[in-house]
Formats: C-alpha cells, structure tokens, sequence
C-alpha cells in the first residue's frame, strides 16, 4: 500500500489513480493529522509525503517517522516546490529515500517509487519468525497459519512478533506498551489487556500459547 499525502485534492486523486492503474495499492491523506492517526495503526510500503500541508509540515512528519522504531523503516519520498533547495536537502538529512520536485509526471512518479522500494526489498534481510505452522513474516509484513493468512492490527502484530522473538520471556504490561507504543504506559492497563484478548482470538488455537502470568504480565509458550 502506497501512501500519497497531498492537501490538493486534484493532484491526490490523480496519484491515486496512475498507481492503482500501474498495479499498487494507494490511499490518500489531505493533512499531516490524517497520517498521523493512520500510522498508529497501520504501516504502508511507502509514503509519498508533500512538504507543504496544512497543518503538520512533511519535514516535521518525515522526522516523526523516522524517529520512532515502529515506523523508522517506511521508505518516504518527499515531494518539494521547485526552488526550494534547503527543504530538499533537509529532508535527505532527516532520512528521506527520495524526492520529486513540483511539477512532476506521473510515469516519473511511478519510476521513482518502484526503485526505492527495489532499494528496500533488496537491502532488506528476511526475517521469519515461526511457532508450528504459525509463521509471521516481517518481509511481507504476514501472519499465517499453514495455508490461512490471519489478519492483525499494526498493534497486534507488533504484540505476536515480540512474542515470538522471545518465546517464554515474561513481559510485563509496562514492557510492552513501551515497546509497541513507544511510550510509557500512564493509567490503567486494559488497552494491553483488550489486544491481548483480540490477538487470541484470532490465532485460534495458538492464541491458547499466550499464558497470562497472574500480577506480572503475559509470555508465549516456548
């Protein structure tokens, strides 16, 4: 799925619709709060990020992505106004893959995303984490079970791939709040709790693997 962040509605619409016509997924955003609140739950192939939105500028967006560990591996190309060198060179400091500068084609638009994520998918390590015929698959970002594909939250695959990193690790609620929410955990602990239940749920049978450890936390069976 590519993102495309673009306050103009005309232009978005036409992003949209030359890479759905050349084979991507895509999905617009007006505003940089839009993003913001999607990212929390979602993670995209890549982003298409405008510098110019109006109300969280991209480069502030773009060093909001790139400094959390959650999402400092989305690729993201900027799209600057002609002539505005300092923005450019700013947002390639800040991590940026790229850039387009406005005007721009659409077949050059398409051109450039296809070779970052070339760059990506070819620098990228797979990693494969496994319990049985549970398999997440952080390359393609998938979690199945023998020949079903189980469909999670950015939040619940987030919870399961520390689990199965470390199987039979007792992780407390506060743990693991600041590792898949970055932050720490204020108040009660039920919004661990409610993706704790959700992600059994979904697993089924090895959603039974997921012991709670009374006063303390939860862990996977190893």
């Amino acid at each position: 799925m590519i993102w495309c962040v673009e306050d103009d509605k005309d232009i978005r619409e036409i992003e949209i619709y030359t890479l759905r016509s050349t084979g991507f997924e895509a999905r617009g955003f007006e505003d940089g709060k839009s993003i913001l609140e999607a990212l929390k739950e979602e993670k995209p192939e890549l982003v298409l990020l405008d510098i110019m939105l109006p109300d969280v500028d991209g480069v502030s967006i773009l060093k909001g992505i790139k400094s959390n560990v959650q999402t400092e591996d989305i690729p993201v190309i900027m799209a600057t106004a002609k002539g505005m060198e300092y923005d450019k060179v700013q947002s390639l400091d800040l991590g940026a893959d790229d850039y387009l500068v406005k005007p721009f084609g659409m077949m050059e638009m398409v051109s450039r995303i296809k070779a970052v994520l070339r760059r990506y998918e070819s620098s990228k390590p797979q990693q494969v984490y496994k319990l049985d015929d549970l398999v997440l698959n952080e390359d393609t970002h998938m979690v199945t079970i023998g020949d079903e594909r189980i469909s999670l939250t950015l939040k619940e695959y987030e919870i399961l791939k520390l689990f199965l990193s470390r199987p039979g690790m007792i992780f407390t609620r506060e743990q693991l709040f600041m590792s898949v929410w970055g932050e720490k955990l204020l108040g009660d602990s039920r919004t661990i709790d409610v993706h704790i239940r959700t992600l059994r749920q979904k697993l089924g049978s090895y959603g039974d693997k997921i012991e709670t450890v009374r006063g303390v936390g939860y862990r996977l069976e190893a």
